[in-house]
């Protein structure tokens, strides 16, 4: 499974656009092949700052879906609301430690 963790900075205007954005799309990428799971998070200290938090069956599944059309229409959209570069991170969880 992998882990994806995304970083998006908006400029202050846009935060409602992307929330609604993603509210009319979060159903669908979660019912994308190889999804597994999808929230999305808020920083508690600067409110333009969010994060999706994903789970893949594969990176084979995860490419697939940041190569489709869905993809490629929603990431645009998204860009156009950025007021900073995003970071993304895919990572596999190895083990829990107590």
């Amino acid at each position: 499974m992998i882990v994806r963790i995304v970083q998006m900075t908006f400029r202050t205007e846009a935060i409602a656009d992307f929330k609604q954005l993603f509210e009319e799309r979060k159903e669908r990428i979660r019912h994308f092949g190889g999804c597994r799971h999808l929230e999305l998070w808020q920083d508690s200290g600067n409110s333009a700052i969010f994060f999706t938090y994903s789970h893949w069956e594969s990176e084979a599944h995860l490419n697939h879906y940041r190569f489709s059309e869905f993809f490629k229409d929603t990431w645009g959209r998204t860009k156009a609301l950025f007021a900073d570069k995003p970071q993304a991170w895919s990572v596999v969880q190895r083990a829990v430690l107590e």
